[in-house]
C-alpha cells in the first residue's frame, strides 16, 4: 500500500457547547475528533482490529475559534510488526473569510490484536519520507519513556 492511499481527512465545525474557558476548542473534543480520525488512516494500512495504545505527542499551535472549522488530515508515518504511527495535522480554518491556519499536529501509536505482522508501506511522496525518516526514532523514545514509567499495570491504587 501507498503512503497517500491511507490519508483520512474529516471536518469538524466548531459550536457553542465544544469550548473550553478560554473560549477555544476544548482540548478534549480536540483528541476525542483526533482518535477517530486517525484510526480510519490505521484501519486503511492495516485492515484488521486495531486499538489506540498512546497518543505519544499532540502540539496545540493556534486556538480554534467558535464558528471555525477544523480539518484532521491523518496518515500511517510508520510501521512496525505489530504496530503502526499516525500522524495527523490539524488546520483550522475561519468560516467568514476562508483562512487556514495550523490548529496542531499529533503522532499517534496503534496496536493490531491479531499475532500477525501488518502490511508493508510505500512512501510515495517527499512529505511521507520525511514523517517516515524520523518513525525509528520517535519509536525508541515511546519505548524508553514505556520502560522508565513509574507505573505497571498491577497499581491501581494511588496510595
Amino acid at each position: 500500500m501507498h503512503f497517500s492511499e491511507t490519508l483520512a481527512t474529516t471536518t469538524h465545525r466548531v459550536f457553542e457547547g465544544q469550548m473550553n474557558e478560554h473560549d477555544s476548542l476544548f482540548g478534549g473534543q480536540t483528541v476525542a475528533w483526533l482518535d477517530e480520525n486517525a484510526s480510519i488512516a490505521a484501519h486503511r494500512l492495516a485492515r484488521r482490529g486495531l486499538v489506540t495504545a498512546s497518543v505519544d505527542h499532540m502540539e496545540y499551535v493556534t486556538p480554534v475559534a467558535i464558528g471555525d472549522a477544523v480539518i484532521y488530515q491523518s496518515v500511517v508515518s510508520g510501521v512496525g510488526t505489530r504496530s503502526l504511527e499516525v500522524f495527523t495535522k490539524l488546520v483550522g480554518e475561519q468560516m467568514d473569510s476562508g483562512e487556514r491556519y495550523l490548529a496542531g499536529w499529533s503522532f499517534m501509536t496503534f496496536v493490531t490484536r491479531t499475532p500477525d505482522a501488518l502490511p508493508t508501506l510505500e512512501f510515495d511522496s517527499a512529505f511521507g519520507q520525511r514523517l517516515n525518516a524520523g518513525y525509528a526514532e520517535r519509536r525508541a523514545r515511546n519505548k524508553a519513556l514505556r520502560d522508565a514509567a513509574p507505573i505497571t499495570r498491577d497499581d491501581i491504587s494511588m496510595l
